[in-house]
Parts: structure tokens; sequence; C-alpha cells
């Protein structure tokens, strides 16, 4: 188990980011923390070890990540595991066959895939609803629910739960409350002082920020929680090697000075796309015409770089992703490299059509990553990628492209 330093929390965000969790280096003083590759550790003597027996159970190199980044969340204890869905499946196991489950509907379509293909087979139940609603989170309840899982904003539609709202709601059902916050990140979101019982990320994305590693990070407050979730870690072992942890821990040190510019490229985008393409067609929380805008305002502290597009067909959806320079054709998030993907046919390609078309994730929709790139060069890409978009629906196929400026909320 892995508990962050009670002074940490007291410092500011960026002190934290940059040094919390992280102990002094015994043998030579180095400042960064060693990459401990080593598969278990020798024993003083019989029964007698310096805390560490086998690497699955413990690691220098985790400990710290998991350390630095409870802090950032506000919270006491923090498993890391060896990929985001790794820890989803890490934390449903907490839970038993006949235990009831509301999730959002709309979350990233891997979660959904374990959790229809995988977990209900096995016997837990599952309700998915659309979380935007309280009241419909409420009457999904049932006296077998556990958990009320949520993402917000969500993948792709950047739907938005209200989480202090929802934390009432599990209290009275004596559920636990599950935020998936990796869109957000703990720098623009603190789900835990809206009420939240487990936080978890995909350490891959905003966390690491640098696209070279894959992992997961599920973080609680509650002693016995964490004791279970040490149990899982250990027991399951779905743990990250340390390179990777030390991979994301090198990039939680930037995170309050990327963040700020994915968010002010995010909202410069955003509305360069609102122009060409009307707001009604562009799902981004820190566009005033959102539907939940003010609730972003309220529940975060930024809006981020992430937004998703409808396009109105496929072929106008090709068009300008097979026309990007700048932009990389990918799937991933929160790097410091500006992504562009086609959720129907990757993330959520094992979502069937029927749901997909359900809630919304078109095959004319696309999901932007924007990263920290110069603005203006990022705008030129895709107003080069929008020339010659076929027509719809009788709107222009284009309008000229001038400075969108990143207007605080």
């Amino acid at each position: 188990m892995t508990r962050a330093y009670d002074d940490d929390l007291a410092a500011g965000f960026a002190t934290r980011a940059i040094h919390a969790g992280q102990r002094p280096e015994p043998l030579a003083g180095a400042i960064m923390t060693p990459v401990y590759l080593t598969s278990t550790y020798v024993q003083e003597a019989l029964g007698e070890n310096k805390g560490y027996e086998y690497a699955r159970g413990k690691n220098p190199t985790r400990e710290a990540l998991e350390r630095n980044v409870a802090s950032l969340e506000g919270a006491r204890h923090g498993f890391a595991f060896s990929s985001g869905m790794g820890c989803v499946d890490s934390i449903m196991k907490l839970f038993k066959a006949g235990d009831h489950i509301v999730c959002g509907e709309n979350v990233y379509g891997g979660t959904f895939r374990l959790f229809d293909k995988i977990l209900q087979p096995m016997g837990l139940k599952f309700s998915y609803v659309d979380t935007r609603d309280p009241q419909r989170v409420a009457d999904a309840v049932t006296p077998a629910t556990r958990a009320i899982v949520v993402e917000t904003p969500t993948n792709p539609l950047m739907r938005l739960t209200d989480l202090a709202a929802v934390s009432q709601i599990a209290k009275k059902a004596g559920a636990l409350l599950i935020v998936d916050n990796t869109f957000a990140s703990p720098f623009f979101q603190q789900p835990f002082k809206l009420g939240a019982d487990i936080v978890f990320h995909s350490t891959t994305k905003y966390l690491n920020g640098h696209s070279d590693m894959v992992g997961g990070i599920a973080l609680c407050n509650d002693d016995a929680l964490a004791d279970r979730l040490n149990f899982v870690q250990n027991a399951a072992g779905a743990v990250p090697g340390p390179l990777d942890c030390w991979l994301a821990l090198r990039g939680t040190k930037t995170l309050h000075l990327r963040m700020p510019r994915h968010d002010a490229n995010g909202r410069a985008i955003a509305q360069w796309l609102a122009e060409r393409l009307g707001p009604e067609q562009v799902n981004y929380i820190g566009l005033p015409t959102h539907p939940q805008h003010e609730l972003a305002k309220r529940q975060m502290t930024g809006f981020g770089g992430m937004m998703s597009v409808e396009m109105g067909t496929r072929e106008r959806a090709a068009h300008v992703l097979g026309r990007v320079r700048l932009f990389a054709l990918a799937e991933s998030l929160g790097g410091v490299e500006s992504l562009i993907s086609h959720p129907a046919s990757m993330t959520h390609a094992s979502v069937d059509a029927a749901r997909r078309a359900t809630l919304g994730i078109t095959d004319g929709l696309i999901r932007l990553s924007c990263g920290v790139e110069d603005v203006n060069d990022l705008l030129a890409d895709l107003d080069q990628a929008f020339q010659g978009l076929p027509e719809h629906a009788g709107r222009a196929a284009g309008r000229p492209l001038r400075a969108a400026a990143a207007t605080p909320a």
C-alpha cells in the first residue's frame, strides 16, 4: 500500500507535481527517482527484509508514482496498474457475482467491452444510464447496487456528470462512486472534493503526457478500501513495470505546465470549429453554447484540450482525417502532440453500431486531442484539411480562417 505524505498535501499543485512522494535516493543522492529494475529483493535474514520481498507486491519506482499522483488528487492511497483497462478490471474485482453497477452510458469503448463482454457473463449486473441527469442515476439504483461508475467529461461526446449530486445518490444507496478522471486530469478536476470514493486514470494520457508508456492508477482515501485494492493489485498482478512508472512520474512533473496550454489551444480550436461548422456541431465543454458549460465552470478549473466534432457524414470525416498534417491520425490522447481520431472505427469500434447510433457516436464524428504546439499552426493545419470539404445539409464547405483567441472562462 502506498500512502501520500501528509506534508505534501499542504503544498501547492506545482510543488507537489515536482516533489511529492519522492524520497531521497540513498546511494548517491540522485535527484530523480531511480528505475528499480529488479524482480526480487535480497532478504537480510530469515523473516527479515527492508519492506520489499517480490516486485509484483512492491517496487520503489512504482511507489514513488503512486505517492505522487495520490498527492495531486488529494488522496491518501495510490495503486498503479499495467494499463488503464487493467486498472478498471482490478477495481471491479472489489465486487462479486450478483452485485449491480450503475454505469454511464457514454464511457470509453474498452470500459463498456470489459463490462459487457467479460464481467457481465461472470455475474456482475450493469445498468447504463445518461449520467447528465442525476435523477436517471437515482432511478437506476437497486438494493443490489454497489457502485456508480462515471466518466466525466465522457469519451468522446464530452458529457458531464454532476459529481456532487451523484455522490449523494451513491451515499444514500451505500454504494461507491467511482470516477474516471482521465480527460480532466487532477489539474482541472478534483473528484474527491465532490464526494468520489475511488478516482482512476489511464496514466497513458495526460499524467504521462508524452505518448511513450501505457498504465493506469487508482486512488482512494478510505483505509479499508485501500487494503482491498492493495490485495487485488498484488493477487491479480496487473502491475506496471518500473520504467513505465518512471516515465509517468517524469510526466507528472510538468502536468501543471502542460494543462494550461492544452486548455488554451482547445478553446481556440473549438471556437474556430464552431465558427466554421456551427456551435451545435462541436462538443467542447469550454464553449458557452455547450449545454453543460455552467456545470463545467462550477466543477472544473479548466476545460482542457479534448473535443469531438460532428462532420455529418463518414465521407466528410474521412476528408479531414486524410488531409491533416500536424494532427496525427491515431488513437489515444493527452500527449504533447495533437491527435485526431474516428471514434466509431477506433476507440468505440467494440461498441455495436446500434448502440453507437443511440449514443450519438456517428460515422461522421471525429475526436481531437489538442496538443501543446503553436495554436496558429494547428489552426492552419485544420484550415487546409477543410479545404474542398464536401458540402452537407446545405452548409457551405468552409469559411475563411481567422484567428481565434483563447478567452478565459
